[in-house]
């Protein structure tokens, strides 16, 4: 017993009490879970639902330096795709955001619970469905089978933000039964009157005052949000809302933009000052040319070319050293430092043009790859980018100088097709920007093969891109290792033909702002031709070989959006393995779709039947039209199911009787 009293000191007693309220604290950042929840038997928002939110709640703290946003999300499994589809939980995160204190537990129906342990959590790399790489904290539930309920929470703390123009979504990508935000405003704002809200495909929700400095927003029975391919941006088609700092309202949007552009060009007129240096630069720049396109075109390659981009993220500048540079304080210090940032090297394009003559202009457009503007709407949060519009004749160019792949008379096809604010000290005009046709935006594939009997085919590859697609191409390979851009292309090949073996593989002006970016590479593909007795059956449609529906869906919900109009060009020629000649030279017939596409195809083969020479011509996007109604979705549907099919059309070689 004196051993035991020993131990029962004050001490100990004060030690106990500190851990048994540090282990109920942590107790309590669990919510109690409603026992009628985990009876549950049936989804409330979606009748259908595999998985469904019994609750999904963020608290946004506005600290003045940080923002902070912590996550609560319990969930209840109803059905085996519901335990596959949320067993698996990423987190994404964009540049130096941060996500911390991630906890997670699985809560059975009999009221046991097996909590996630922390070095389950990892770092990888995601990609949507809209092909864009997100990196992402990941994790898996543990123990999950239908009925039980997960429940995760996190933090994620975004340095030097503040809660001015976020994003709140309100769906997620499963129904949820109640979503609410708190949102605690910048200290330094004194109070709630100069947050406004801008609701999108919902009702607006009104702020109701909490505790501790927050106020409330909260929905019930939401829908799930479910991602289509070649659907518009997601915050053009689901329920969220914009949170945003100004003591104005009621605009009239017309006054506000003309206000706002007369201030912001007065702010930045320094910033394209032609001073002495630059009047000297402009006469070498455009040597020879006598055109206004030829001018600007020489003007555009050489800020390309001869000033160091330090913004892109190929120019070999880690971020230390960017923190080392000085600021260029005009286009002259740009010009004689020979590099800046995205920003010097636009306002240097402007300051040589107006030297050689030109009334150029900064101008803002939006992102119609995030959302479609309406310059109705007086926020401009959603019209933030900077280009240069140049007067040409009667009309405006525009120009995109420091996006470096982007090709002379283009911009980034988030840019093309939407209204652009022309700034000016005196008055500001909104001006769309043109789109670019089809053929600006080309693929031209080119192969010479030879057939074996064996059904191996062999050969060489040449596949060229311009405008968005060597801009797309250059962009995911320009910071690549040589070793990572050939896997990249061999993962390309074999995903749609797996036996592919390549060797020989060039890939060119990977770097080069004007060139075209080109693949050329040697192929050897056995059992790409299928043999039954004495017939050979082949597709000599190669570069489409493998390739599945592009809408196999038989319903949609979204409306149908593509980026931007292309074009396919392909010329593929076969030789014939000896002794086989072709048992029908048949072609499929070609497919137009007025003021939206054209597809053609003709087969050919020579004199002597040893060669057979494919061509193929598909483009989409006529007339600028690359939106369609969820509506017209049957019919879209059908019109690139019969180029699939057309696609696939299958050749028979027949073996000679005395072979």
């Amino acid at each position: 017993m004196k051993m035991f009293s020993r131990l029962f000191t004050p001490l100990f007693w004060g030690m106990f009490f500190f851990m048994f309220l540090a282990l109920d604290a942590t107790a309590q950042d669990w919510r109690p879970v409603d026992p009628a929840h985990l009876a549950m038997k049936e989804p409330v928002v979606e009748k259908d639902a595999d998985a469904e939110a019994i609750f999904w709640e963020v608290r946004v703290n506005d600290a003045g330096y940080d923002l902070v946003f912590n996550h609560y999300v319990r969930i209840k499994i109803f059905t085996e795709r519901g335990k596959e589809s949320e067993s698996k939980i990423d987190i994404p995160y964009i540049g130096n955001f941060q996500i911390k204190d991630i906890a997670a537990r699985t809560i059975k129906p009999d009221g046991s619970i097996v909590e996630l342990k922390k070095e389950s959590v990892f770092d990888r790399t995601i990609i949507k469905v809209s092909g864009i790489k997100v990196k992402a904290k990941s994790f898996a539930m543990p123990t999950v089978e239908p009925g039980v309920i997960i429940e995760y929470r996190w933090k994620e703390v975004r340095p030097f933000r503040s809660a001015d123009n976020i994003r709140l979504p309100f769906q997620r990508d499963i129904p949820v039964q109640f979503v609410k935000y708190f949102i605690k405003p910048d200290p330094n704002r004194n109070d709630l009157a100069g947050m406004r809200t801008l609701a999108f495909r919902m009702p607006r929700v009104p702020f109701t005052k909490e505790k501790d400095g927050f106020y409330s927003m909260q929905m019930t029975n939401v829908p799930a949000f479910r991602e289509e391919p070649y659907m518009p941006p997601e915050d053009q088609v689901r329920s969220w809302m914009l949170i945003f700092y100004s003591q104005e309202d009621n605009l009239d949007s017309a006054k506000y933009w003309g206000t706002l552009g007369k201030r912001v060009a007065e702010y930045m007129k320094p910033q394209m000052k032609v001073n002495d240096e630059i009047k000297k630069a402009v006469p070498q720049i455009i040597g020879d040319a006598t055109t206004p396109e030829d001018k600007l075109a020489r003007i555009l390659n050489f800020v390309r070319t001869q000033i160091k981009n330090t913004s892109d993220d190929a120019s070999g500048m880690t971020d230390e050293q960017r923190k080392k540079l000085k600021n260029n304080n005009s286009p002259s210090d740009t010009l004689k430092r020979g590099m800046g940032d995205g920003s010097d090297i636009d306002f240097l394009f402007a300051a040589l043009a107006t030297a050689a003559g030109f009334d150029a202009r900064l101008a803002l457009l939006p992102d119609r790859g995030d959302i479609f503007f309406d310059p109705k709407l007086p926020v401009p949060y959603f019209i933030e980018t900077g280009n240069i519009a140049v007067k040409v004749g009667e009309g405006w160019k525009f120009f995109d100088p420091s996006t470096t792949y982007v090709p002379n008379g283009m911009l980034r096809w988030q840019q093309e097709g939407v209204q652009a604010l022309i700034l000016d000290t005196k008055e500001c005009v909104f001006v769309p920007t043109p789109m670019s046709p089809p053929e600006r935006s080309k693929e031209t594939r080119t192969a010479t093969f030879k057939l074996s009997e064996d059904g191996t085919l062999e050969g060489d590859v040449r596949m060229v891109y311009t405008g968005h697609r060597a801009y797309e191409r250059k962009e995911s390979n320009d910071d690549e290792t040589p070793e990572k851009r050939e896997e990249a292309l061999r993962d390309m090949i074999q995903s749609r033909l797996s036996t592919a073996e390549l060797s020989n593989i060039i890939i060119s002006s990977v770097t080069d702002p004007v060139k075209p970016f080109v693949y050329t590479f040697h192929v050897k593909v056995p059992g790409y031709a299928q043999r039954t007795g004495k017939r050979l059956f082949f597709q000599p449609a190669f570069f489409e070989r493998g390739i599945g529906e592009r809408f196999p869906n038989s319903a949609r919900q979204h409306a149908i959006y593509f980026h931007y109009p292309w074009m396919e060009e392909d010329v593929v020629t076969i030789e014939l393995p000896p002794g086989y000649a072709l048992d029908s030279a048949d072609q499929p017939q070609g497919l137009k779709v007025e003021n939206v596409g054209s597809y053609d195809v003709s087969i050919g083969v020579t004199k002597d039947g040893r060669m057979v020479e494919y061509r193929r011509k598909f483009q989409f996007g006529l007339s600028d039209n690359i939106y369609f109604q969820s509506s017209n979705y049957p019919t879209l549907k059908q019109v690139f199911n019969m180029v699939h099919d057309r696609d696939n059309h299958t050749l028979t070689l027949k073996q000679d009787a005395a072979k």
